[in-house]
C-alpha cells in the first residue's frame, strides 16, 4: 500500500535527513527539498502508476517517497553519499543539469516499441529548462509520440537568481 504523503510528512522526512547531515553522519553533499511549490508533485503523483519509470534531478527524495517507494532504502542510499544519484530498477537520477534527459527518451522509446502500457516521468529544473537539449528532448518526444511526461519544476530561483530575470520575463 502507498503511503500517503503530505507537505507536512515530506518535510519530516528532509528534516530528519537535514539534522542527519549536520550531525555529520552523512558524509557527501545532500540536495534536499523544500516545500516551496511542492503542492503540485503531489497531485502530479497521483497519476503516476506502479511500473512507471522515474528520472529525476535535484529533488529526487521526494520523488522517490512520492512514488511509493521505499523511505527506509531512500534513507539508507542517502546514508551512503548517493543523495544526487538515488536509483533503483526503474527510477535514476542525475547531478548533471538535463543529463538524464536523453536517456529518459531511450526509454520512452523502448516502452513505446514493447507497445508497454507504462510511462517515462522526467522531471527537470527550471535551469534545465533553458538547455536545448531539453527542448530538443521535448519536440523529439512530441514528434514521435513517446510515452514520457515532461515536467518542470520551477521554485522561482535558479542559481539563486530569479527564475523570471534568468528567462526575460
Amino acid at each position: 500500500m502507498k503511503v500517503q504523503w503530505t507537505i507536512e510528512k515530506l518535510d519530516n522526512f528532509t528534516n530528519e535527513i537535514k539534522s542527519l547531515y549536520e550531525k555529520g553522519k552523512i558524509k557527501a553533499p545532500v540536495h534536499l527539498c523544500g516545500s516551496k511549490g511542492c503542492e503540485k508533485l503531489i497531485d502530479i503523483f497521483k497519476l503516476y502508476r506502479e511500473g512507471d519509470w522515474i528520472f529525476s534531478t535535484w529533488r529526487s527524495s521526494w520523488h522517490w517517497l512520492l512514488s511509493g517507494r521505499s523511505p527506509e532504502e531512500l534513507k539508507k542510499q542517502i546514508l551512503a553519499g548517493k543523495s544526487m544519484h538515488i536509483y533503483d530498477e526503474k527510477f535514476f537520477t542525475s547531478s548533471i543539469v538535463a543529463g538524464i534527459l536523453p536517456i529518459a527518451l531511450g526509454v520512452a522509446w523502448g516502452l513505446k516499441l514493447d507497445e508497454s502500457p507504462n510511462q517515462v516521468w522526467c522531471f527537470i529544473g527550471d535551469a534545465a529548462f533553458e538547455c536545448g537539449l531539453t527542448k530538443e528532448c521535448i519536440r523529439y518526444a512530441e514528434g514521435h509520440r513517446l510515452p514520457i511526461k515532461f515536467v518542470v519544476e520551477d521554485n522561482g530561483l535558479c542559481v539563486n537568481a530569479k527564475t523570471q530575470k534568468i528567462w526575460g520575463l
